[in-house]
């Protein structure tokens, strides 16, 4: 399929999680990816970012990165009470899409941030570490651009905690969600993936056992909307 087809026809990546195909599949998605977003979470993702900005605890005068930010939604939430916050993401479709926010906007990669080593008071990473193609590779460029007594938070979705619920979110995922998607989305297509990818995703526990291997200390986390997100936190030591 050329890459005219695939405009046409609705794109999506796999889950190798190829850079150029992932940032391809959300540059697609970015005209309606935030009013998508809310209807596909019925509305429960505007608490999802208060509840990251809390466990963040960034105080005014910091600076902090949120990576993989999109259209800067998460990064405006961040900004509060005096905190800079900067939106980074490798899909240039979403920095133009959200470029009428009041936050700094870079594009960059996860694995490779165009950050100086310990030059941010914490990293923040909504819905997006499940899309880089090397997980582990993150985590560490996230410590290195830490300052030591910061901060990472992953949001991310995860696995509900209790089994009947557990097992109707699953079909929810793959039957609903691509229905839903193609009603609103501007290529219904990328939440096939979506929807795959979040069910690959390692549960609660083995994703803190990654961020501990990845340098963070004091790693813990909290099940939001019964375990459908997850915040993981870590500190980087002094």
């Amino acid at each position: 399929m050329s890459a005219g087809d695939r405009t046409h026809a609705g794109y999506r990546a796999t889950l190798e999680k190829r850079p150029a195909e992932v940032a391809a599949m959300f540059d697609r998605v970015a005209g309606r990816y935030d009013v998508t977003n809310t209807v596909l979470s019925g509305g429960l993702d505007a608490g999802w970012r208060r509840a990251t900005r809390e466990a963040l605890g960034a105080r005014a005068g910091q600076t902090v990165l949120d990576v993989a930010a999109g259209t800067g939604v998460s990064t405006v939430e961040l900004a509060s009470g005096g905190v800079t916050a900067i939106a980074c993401d490798f899909s240039q479709g979403m920095l133009r899409a959200g470029a009428h926010r009041p936050v700094p906007m870079v594009a960059g990669d996860a694995m490779a941030l165009p950050l100086a080593d310990a030059s941010v008071d914490g990293v923040v990473i909504s819905f997006g570490l499940r899309n880089v193609a090397d997980t582990d590779a993150a985590l560490r460029e996230f410590h290195r651009v830490t300052r030591p007594g910061g901060t990472l938070v992953v949001c991310e979705f995860s696995t509900p905690t209790w089994t009947p619920f557990r097992t109707v979110y699953l079909e929810y995922l793959m039957k609903a969600l691509p229905g839903i998607a193609r009603a609103v989305s501007s290529n219904p297509e990328a939440y096939v993936y979506l929807a795959e990818s979040i069910r690959a995703w390692p549960p609660q526990q083995p994703m803190a056992a990654k961020l501990q291997a990845a340098g963070w200390a004091d790693v813990a986390w909290r099940n939001l909307t019964g375990g459908v997100v997850a915040l993981h936190r870590g500190s980087k030591r002094g």
